[in-house]
């Protein structure tokens, strides 16, 4: 399996520290708000990345964590630690104690991720609860004289780490240069990121330390909370793009000058999502949540295969006639899924002659698969080889050449598909009333002996894009 690192701008060739386990760290949501589509498409990068490696026989120990504390509004400005606490500002639009805010949101997260139907990870630590494990991490850096405090406030200094820039391309020299910089009056260099900052009068979320009653900068809590639950070294740590940096450059500078060995071997990132080839923002109204989707009419479903349909390392532009092309493709599925079952337990015995479909290799579609999925997630190239698999097997089931055994082979391929996918498919096609009808008035005609009224229905509803066939018990249907 080979997945693209951003760390060294290459695919590489997938090789875990401990031979049959992965560990995997990603930044999971601030819960001030409600997780947009945007922060779907990068929980799904994850979900679908651990899915495949559990599918090629990996235990995979995942985390995500929770931000409650310390991610501050301005995080657009190069280190992110100025303008106020997300959850404070929350905290006070909506009168409510912080606590209260994060609960809300973490659930609200919790239950669109099951909807989507994520994976959960193996933790989701909050950053409120393991404020200990970062003063510790802290106090490293300091002893390491790598950070320093300053009236309460602590500081990691950029300039004691060579390697400061090495995943983003944000060198010292670079941040000189062009980079927007916050200034703060206790910081040796304007590019220092903070690891704790002293609360000022009246901030309602503030902890004990040896510097100061303050909260943790944002970028300290990953590191922490990382090597609390997967070591000094991990596998993977996923996230979208937009936290390449400050964030995850921040997180390699404190981590490996606290442990002093290697984070992160492999970073894996997702691009944006936009909608209608513009950036998502509140104030575009294009921000959009599950209860968007869902009051439009489509499911959860219909998102999750919308999001799979493009490559995580390339823009995917939201529109609603894009997912109703993804609600079309879901319905194709699951017909296929619908009609294959039929088959797979029908009592019947086939008599489809062996040479119908000995040059059918439902082995090859899934060895297609695999080799898809292990050249770097290529999902649009692997939801491919599925789709072939069902125009394929809608041809050999209107034939009327697909047998038992082979329906049995396929869905048990599907089966196995899936677990990477991860789509709950019904198993029931819907079938349109009109079809319904028609049926009923076909097999009305057959009782009566009316064989031309009824073959002249079962040709008009093959027209329809249906097949009927006749049983001991009455018919069936099958798209």
């Amino acid at each position: 399996m080979k997945l693209y690192n951003t760390l060294s701008g290459k695919k590489e060739e997938f090789k875990s520290i401990n031979p049959g386990k992965v560990s995997m760290y990603t930044c999971g949501p601030t819960v001030y708000g409600k997780i947009h589509i945007g922060n779907m498409k990068a929980y799904m990068t994850a979900d679908v990345l651990r899915r495949h490696l559990e599918y090629s026989g990996y235990e995979v120990r995942a985390i995500k964590n929770i931000t409650d504390a310390g991610h501050l509004t301005e995080d657009d400005i190069a280190q992110g630690d100025s303008g106020e606490d997300k959850m404070v500002k929350k905290s006070l639009e909506e009168k409510k104690t912080p606590e209260e805010i994060a609960t809300f949101y973490e659930n609200y997260f919790r239950e669109t991720e099951k909807e989507l139907n994520i994976l959960p990870a193996k933790y989701f630590p909050r950053v409120t609860t393991h404020i200990g494990q970062m003063i510790k991490m802290i106090e490293k850096l300091i002893e390491k004289e790598y950070a320093y405090e300053k009236n309460g406030n602590v500081f990691f200094d950029v300039t004691k780490f060579d390697d400061y820039g090495k995943l983003s391309g944000n060198t010292l020299e670079n941040l000189k240069v062009g980079a927007r910089l916050e200034e703060h009056p206790d910081k040796k260099n304007p590019w220092d990121f903070a690891l704790w900052l002293k609360a000022p009068k009246g901030h309602i979320m503030r902890w004990n330390s040896p510097w100061s009653e303050g909260y943790p900068g944002w970028h300290i809590e990953c590191s922490a909370m990382s090597l609390e639950y997967l070591g000094e070294t991990i596998d993977i740590h996923t996230g979208g793009e937009d936290n390449i940096f400050p964030h995850h450059e921040a997180e390699i500078a404190q981590s490996e000058c606290a442990t002093g060995k290697k984070f992160v071997n492999y970073w894996v990132h997702t691009r944006h999502l936009n909608v209608d080839n513009k950036k998502m923002s509140k104030s575009k109204g294009n921000l959009f949540v599950l209860e968007d989707i869902k009051e439009k009419g489509f499911s959860a479903m219909d998102l999750r295969l919308l999001l799979l349909s493009s490559h995580y390392r390339s823009n995917l532009n939201f529109t609603w006639n894009s997912l109703e092309q993804a609600h079309k493709n879901l319905q194709k599925i699951s017909d296929f899924v619908f009609n294959v079952s039929s088959i797979a337990s029908s009592s019947e015995i086939s008599n489809v002659p062996e040479k119908e479909i000995s040059d059918f290799s439902v082995d090859g579609f899934k060895e297609k698969f695999e080799a898809a999925m292990n050249d770097d997630l290529n999902l649009p190239q692997a939801l491919g080889f599925l789709f072939e698999l069902i125009t394929k097997t809608n041809t050999l089931i209107s034939e009327n050449h697909l047998d038992k055994k082979t329906a049995k082979k396929i869905l048990s391929t599907w089966e196995r598909i899936n677990t990477v996918l991860g789509l709950k498919i019904s198993g029931q096609a819907e079938i349109p009333e009109e079809i319904k009808r028609l049926a009923e008035e076909r097999e009305e005609a057959r009782k009566n002996k009316d064989f031309k009224k009824s073959d002249d229905l079962r040709d008009l509803l093959k027209e329809k894009g249906y097949v009927i066939e006749d049983t001991g018990d009455g018919y069936k249907l099958k798209k």
